[in-house]
């Protein structure tokens, strides 16, 4: 059976979300905890790869599991999964945070799934202790409508080469732009957002950069435009810090809602998991309870 977790975290302490040999991951961190509910190693597989520092407001993952793995709740009202929501929460750390968990088709893909997805760019103007890791101070104000103009011009594009990182294992740079626009939050605070059907390691930020100096009169829409057409990452901005950049939101079609009950030897136990009708015997009665973090 395959399941879809909906997670959320702050990248402050990570090296993104891919296990790295000497570095804390969030991936890592989730696949531990499900280790330790599972009681045998799991593998996770992500709708797609932060950089360090980068957040998550949704981040979506897969792992596979059989209904006799899942611990079972005391409360006979609550499903496996709402169980394994808790039980995942009181083991992770404070910085990682799991939304929900959902039974879905076998063939669905968190990341080959996804028709969408959406970055947060926060920025703002005035100092704030509680901003310092979460939006990007800028020291002055930016033209911001020329930089709309300016981001109106990805919707048009489909080689974002120029905004793709030197070296990167892609196989192709094209990607579909839907939406890109800046929208003020209050007198001080900005956020860029951004739609696409997919997006290249670094992108965000590099789009980001160029569109700042397009803000502050370093360079016109045409030479804004030229950037785009040179397919050149050294022709473009600086990647701004990736402390102000989240993954908004993933999208999918259809939806992960939870699957049907199909027909076959798996149909009784799958209508079973999603009413939280488990038997004693397929519950894993017994495990104890993980210690709250954080």
């Amino acid at each position: 059976m395959r399941f879809f977790i909906t997670l959320s975290f702050c990248g402050t302490a990570y090296c993104g979300w891919q296990v790295q040999p000497d570095a804390p991951s969030v991936q890592e961190r989730l696949e531990q905890a499900l280790a330790t509910l599972l009681r045998r190693p799991v593998g996770v597989t992500g709708a797609g790869r932060t950089d360090a520092g980068v957040h998550a407001a949704m981040m979506v993952a897969h792992f596979d599991a059989q209904a006799d793995e899942l611990p079972r709740s005391p409360r006979p009202e609550q499903t496996p999964m709402e169980y394994l929501v808790y039980r995942l929460n009181a083991i992770l750390p404070h910085d990682i945070a799991i939304n929900d968990i959902r039974l879905v088709p076998d063939d669905m893909h968190a990341r080959f799934s996804a028709t969408a997805r959406t970055y947060y760019y926060y920025v703002h103007t005035h100092k704030s202790p509680f901003l310092c890791d979460r939006s990007w101070r800028l020291v002055a104000v930016p033209d911001f409508e020329l930089m709309n103009r300016a981001a109106a011009m990805l919707l048009d594009v489909s080689d974002f080469t120029s905004f793709a990182r030197l070296h990167s294992d892609a196989k192709t740079n094209i990607c579909h732009v839907t939406r890109a626009q800046w929208v003020q939050l209050s007198p001080t605070e900005w956020r860029f957002e951004i739609t696409a059907d997919r997006f290249l390691r670094n992108m965000v930020r590099a789009v980001v950069g160029t569109l700042m100096d397009v803000g502050r009169g370093r360079l016109t829409l045409d030479g804004f435009r030229r950037v785009i057409a040179d397919k050149n990452r050294c022709a473009a901005g600086d990647s701004v810090p990736a402390w102000g950049l989240f993954l908004q939101e993933v999208k999918y079609s259809p939806s992960p809602d939870p699957s049907p009950v199909r027909e076959g030897n798996s149909g009784g136990e799958r209508k079973a998991l999603l009413e939280g009708n488990l038997s004693p015997s397929l519950t894993g009665e017994g495990l104890g309870e993980g210690q709250l973090c954080g």
